[in-house]
């Protein structure tokens, strides 16, 4: 088939998710140890509100979806919400002197604004990857593109926060430089770093709107949330790609909790960046591997070998911490390799998603790009929202306070098993719901082929 797309707009995409998910990143790394370290919150407390955060902002997702149906154009989005997204950024980090009740609402309003400004962006972000080309492989391979760049932004604040603490004085002794005492993350560090994220995050955000162009046509309608949830129910592939994603939650628990998990394990916030370029290479790799299996497999055998492999390596991992040794060179090689399942997740349910879109458009007539990655996106959103919800829970089993200075072995225990054991066992679960999803091969390309000849045909007719 005919190829649309040249190197400076997959770049702009790429260079854009990057941004964005950088921000993200910073989120759900840090958001939690500065609740917790700086506005003296309790670790449980604040798992359970950012999850119920979550629930009650995903009520936006679908507002977005028909705003885009409506409109009939993605990339706007991206504009509009580029500012409130960096201006929520920096009000997430701002110290408070509030305690008790007044804090958790102060907690749950400004995360609530940012989670709503979130989707704004997040929406058009996810649904134009289906129509930026009518290509079903071409699609495919920017989407693979596009998300490895999007998976490193996600990892990039363990990278910023530690260059921030260098560059601002009087904050904390990063890494026990000249033979000081490591001490934590100050507030004013914080702030820097959600300043440097926000402002480089959203200038590169906004090169998804200048870069990239809309060349599949589609019938703009608008939905209610009960018709929305109504096609997902009809659509039953989306709704595999859905449940299984929802089942996989906590394989991005390793994120949510790897500040924390630095500091237990390796004696420092800031040695957090050992563990973004460990997992962070492992994931790279993975997704540079994964379009190369996607080109002689399908999806769906390519999500469930490498989950099962995520599994074993996992469970593997976690039997060597606890009964052979606590190297860290070993632990760090188990990390590579359990880092290897995470491929899959950031880019294979994407691209079902916009396989689903064409299907939705094959069997109705109608393109549902708003409504169908609002639901992806909503869906991620809360998944993200349970692996940290679990993660914090874990850590207040495990006794786990960012002062403790010597942690116990059973508090290293707990965090290793919910770092790198629970991804593993979400992993296997997650394929579950893939035993009849058959949406693959030749049947996606003949759903192609014909679409392409009933566009041809209806623009020989106007």
């Amino acid at each position: 088939m005919k190829k649309y797309l040249n190197f400076k707009e997959i770049a702009a995409y790429s260079l854009g998710l990057f941004g964005f998910q950088m921000i993200v990143g910073l989120l759900n790394s840090y958001q939690a140890e500065f609740y917790h370290e700086i506005l003296g919150a309790d670790l449980a407390a604040v798992g359970i509100l950012i999850l119920v955060v979550k629930v009650v902002s995903s009520a936006f997702d679908p507002i977005v979806g028909n705003r885009i149906s409506r409109k009939g154009k993605i990339r706007p989005f991206i504009l509009y919400a580029i500012i409130p997204f960096a201006l929520t950024t920096v009000l997430v980090f701002i110290k408070v002197p509030f305690k008790g009740v007044l804090l958790y609402v102060w907690i749950f309003i400004t995360f609530l604004l940012w989670s709503m400004s979130m989707t704004l962006g997040d929406v058009p972000s996810q649904g134009i990857a289906s129509v930026i080309t009518p290509n079903p492989q071409e699609k495919s391979d920017t989407i693979s593109i596009a998300n490895t760049f999007k998976e490193i932004g996600f990892s990039a604040s363990a990278v910023i926060v530690p260059l921030i603490c260098i560059i601002i004085p009087g904050g904390s002794k990063v890494f026990g430089f000249e033979g000081e005492k490591d001490t934590p993350i100050s507030n004013s560090e914080y702030l820097g770093a959600a300043i440097a994220a926000a402002v480089l995050g959203c200038v590169l955000f906004f090169l998804i709107f200048k870069g990239t162009k809309e060349r599949v046509p589609y019938h703009a309608q608008e939905m209610s949330l009960r018709e929305m949830f109504a096609t997902l129910k009809s659509n039953k592939y989306l709704m595999m790609v859905v449940l299984s994603y929802l089942l996989g939650a906590c394989r991005k628990i390793s994120m949510a909790i790897q500040v924390q998990a630095a500091n237990v394990m390796l004696g420092s916030q800031n040695y957090v960046v050992l563990f973004g370029i460990c997992m962070g290479l492992g994931s790279v790799v993975s997704m540079a591997l994964i379009p190369v299996l996607l080109r002689r497999f399908d999806e769906k055998k390519v999500s469930v070998v490498v989950s099962v492999y995520g599994f074993i390596v996992s469970s593997a991992a976690v039997l060597i911490y606890n009964l052979l040794t606590q190297n860290i060179v070993v632990m760090f090689i188990m990390m590579f390799l359990s880092g290897l399942q995470f491929g899959v997740v950031n880019i294979v349910p994407m691209i079902m998603v916009a396989d689903c879109v064409d299907y939705h458009e094959y069997e109705t007539g109608k393109r549902i790009e708003g409504p169908a990655f609002s639901i992806l996106t909503l869906t991620i959103k809360i998944s993200l929202a349970i692996s940290a919800a679990v993660g914090l829970i874990m850590l207040k089993v495990g006794n786990y306070s960012a002062t403790t200075e010597i942690f116990t072995f059973f508090t290293k225990k707990v965090v290793f098993f919910t770092f790198v054991g629970l991804p593993g066992l979400a992993s296997l679960i997650s394929i579950l719901p893939l035993r009849n999803y058959d949406l693959i091969g030749e049947k996606k390309k003949q759903i192609a082929a014909a679409l392409q000849a009933r566009r041809e045909g209806n623009q020989e007719e106007i």
